[in-house]
Order: structure tokens, then C-alpha cells, then sequence
């Protein structure tokens, strides 16, 4: 056995040898897309970026002279481009394999502000597609265009945002810049002072950052903005989809005390998004089912016209019940009060609280749900 295997082994070699067939040829041969099937050339397009609208890209296929698989690529320019430098080249859905790109409003909007048009602009993207095999790439024998109107606001929306400048607490160094909270996609907010002097937005707190600014009530691009007339306490709330800003001055925070229908104390802005006030002794009132010791807070303010208005936070359950050592630190959480009465949507001291000294702080920043706490002393 052992002999036949030997010579076997032996004999391989001149078998293959004998075995000549012509050398193999990777064929890449295809023939481009002949037509472009939709959207229909110069379609209108209002682009909505904040709901799941989309757009579908459809084509004839092309065709590989072998049969095979092709890939296809949509390209991207200006509308007066000529694909050199394309606005973006996005691989065909599942893939690159089917004759058909579905896109989103979102990603067009990026695509118009990538192409000059501005927001609340009318203007045009051209569109073709390339097909490839291998290292052969045929554009489309057609190309068309599609016509968009871009809403108000950035096509790029930050997924964070500082505050940094002069003007600002923590100073112009970019790695102290303070961190606004995200309120929903796109919207940013922070309770801050601001002094005289410059501060501007950023979208992040190293390297070279995309800076904004505030001109009014619009939020722009690349540029810084200047406070004046002294040390003032605001909440700066930025809306990238819309590109706008509201500045609202807070000129003071009581503790608001159901029972006497009045402010009981008010509280001191301490930096940091913190306003408190020290040692000051909380006596419930006395009723004649018992004692009564429900709260909130008022905040008063004044809008970008200088108009005077108040705003109340409060428990975000109509009615609780005296907090104790094991009450969930939700129960404390600030939420706005939209429809304000005496009594809704109080918090309640705990039992322990009545008659004694205490400090009370109230939290608006943006590492942690806006909330405040009741420190006995």
C-alpha cells in the first residue's frame, strides 16, 4: 500500500501539469444606467428634518456583461456642478446592491446647506449614479435634478453645546466651557450669569469647535456676541432646528408657601446654576385639620423686550404627600407649571422640617434633572 501511495504522490505533479487550460480573466465589462426613473427631474421638495419624511432615488439597472453582481453609487453635486467634487456619494440601499436610494429629509437638508442654500432657500441638487465592477465605474447616461426648500435652522445639528467667552463664569478657556442641557433634538438650554463682555456657543469644548452666536433673537454662525450693562442672571435656551434664541433674564426665585399665599423666602443666585438661600427657619401653618406645609417655587423674569412676567415650578403630581427618609429623589425634580393655582402641584416638607433652620437649594443644571433639596440644619 505504501508503494501505491508513493507513487501516486510521485505522479501528481505531471498530472495537474497535463491539466492546461487558457488563463482565467476577470471580466468587469458593464454597460451604465441607461435612465433615471424618480424622482421626476426638478421635483419640488419642502424638506421637513424633524419628521420622517424621505425621498426615494430609483434607476434602471445597469448590466454586467458576465451576468454578475453590480454596485451602485448616488452622487451628489451643486446644480451646476459636474460630479468632480460632489456634495456627498452615498452607496445604493441594501448595500450598494439595489437600484433604488431612499433618503431622508434630514440628509437632503445636509446635502442643500453642503451646496450653498441657505436656509429658507430655494435651490437645486443634481443627481446620478454610478455603477462599478471592479475598478470599472460608468456614471449614468442621464442626470437630473431635484429642487428643495430648506426650513429655518442649521442643516448640522450639534449633539452638544457650551457656553465659553469673557462674559461668561468659567471664563474663555474652552476646557471649562459650561455644558448646556438638551432639552428635545436640536434644543439646548442653560441658567447662567453673564457680565460685561463676549461669550459665544460652541459644539465642542476642544480642538477647533463650530462657534454661534446671537444676533436678537436669531441664532447664527461663526461669529461671538456681547453682553452689556452689568452682571445678569439669564436662561439661554437655542434652538437649532429653527435657528433662534430666547433670552430670559431671571431677576429672582422664591419659595413659595401655599398656606399664606405668599413668598416665604427668596433665594440668592450662588453661580453654577444654583440659587439658595441659608439658615432660615420654616414654620408650617396651623389649621384646624393640622399643619399645613406645602410649597413651590416662583420664578420672575423678564423676556428680551424687558416685559416683567412670572414663571412657577413645582411637583409634577398635583398632590404628595409629606416626603420622608425613603422617598424616591423624583419627588424633589422642578417641572413647569402651566396652569398655576394656590394649591396644585405643591410639594410638601417633610415632618422634620417644621419650626427648624434650613437651607434650600434649587438646581437648574444640565448634568442632572433640574431639582432642589431641603437641608435641615
Amino acid at each position: 500500500m505504501k508503494r501505491y501511495i508513493a507513487a501516486f504522490l510521485i505522479a501528481l505533479p505531471a498530472i495537474f501539469a497535463g491539466c492546461k487550460r487558457d488563463d482565467y480573466k476577470l471580466n468587469t465589462n458593464i454597460m451604465p444606467v441607461e435612465k433615471l426613473t424618480a424622482p421626476v427631474n426638478d421635483k419640488y421638495t419642502k424638506l421637513q428634518p424633524a419628521t420622517s419624511a424621505t425621498v426615494s432615488f430609483e434607476w434602471e439597472q445597469a448590466r454586467a456583461e458576465d451576468g454578475s453582481l453590480v454596485l451602485y453609487e448616488v452622487v451628489f453635486d451643486e446644480a451646476d456642478g459636474d460630479f468632480s467634487e460632489p456634495v456627498a456619494r452615498i452607496a445604493s440601499d441594501g448595500g450598494g446592491i439595489q437600484n433604488k436610494l431612499t433618503l431622508s429629509h434630514k440628509d437632503l437638508n445636509s446635502m442643500a446647506g453642503k451646496a450653498g442654500i441657505p436656509a429658507l432657500g430655494i435651490g437645486k441638487l443634481k443627481w446620478a449614479v454610478y455603477a462599478s465592477k471592479g475598478f470599472n465605474i460608468q456614471a449614468s447616461k442621464e442626470t437630473r435634478t431635484i429642487e428643495v426648500e430648506r426650513p429655518n435652522g442649521f442643516a448640522e445639528i450639534p449633539v452638544d453645546v457650551f457656553l465659553t467667552g469673557e462674559a461668561t463664569e468659567a471664563g474663555a478657556d474652552l476646557a471649562n466651557a459650561q455644558k448646556m442641557k438638551a432639552l428635545t433634538a436640536g434644543v439646548f438650554e442653560i441658567y447662567t450669569s453673564l457680565k460685561d463682555g463676549t461669550f459665544q456657543f460652541i459644539d465642542r469644548n476642544t480642538g477647533t469647535p463650530n462657534t454661534f452666536y446671537m444676533e436678537g433673537a436669531l441664532l447664527r454662525e461663526n461669529g461671538e456676541s456681547t453682553h452689556s450693562g452689568g452682571t445678569k442672571v439669564y436662561r439661554l435656551r437655542l434652538d437649532f432646528n429653527n435657528a433662534t434664541v430666547t433670552a430670559t433674564e431671571i431677576t429672582g426665585i422664591g419659595l413659595w408657601f401655599a398656606p399664606n399665599d405668599e413668598i416665604m423666602y427668596d433665594l440668592a443666585y450662588e453661580g453654577n446654576s444654583t440659587w439658595a438661600f441659608h439658615d432660615k427657619v420654616i414654620t408650617f401653618r396651623q389649621e384646624s385639620w393640622g399643619r399645613d406645609e406645602r410649597y413651590k417655587f416662583r420664578l420672575n423674569v423678564k423676556d428680551a423686550e424687558g416685559v416683567d412676567g412670572q414663571e412657577w415650578v413645582g411637583s409634577s403630581n398635583a398632590d404628595n404627600s409629606r416626603p420622608t427618609s425613603a422617598t424616591p429623589l423624583s419627588f424633589w425634580e422642578l417641572k413647569p407649571i402651566t396652569n398655576n393655582d394656590r394649591w396644585n402641584y405643591c410639594y410638601k416638607f417633610m415632618t422634620e422640617v417644621d419650626t427648624k433652620a434650613c437651607d434650600v437649594k434649587v438646581y437648574f443644571q444640565a448634568d442632572k434633572n433640574y431639582t432642589h433639596e431641603v437641608i435641615i440644619k
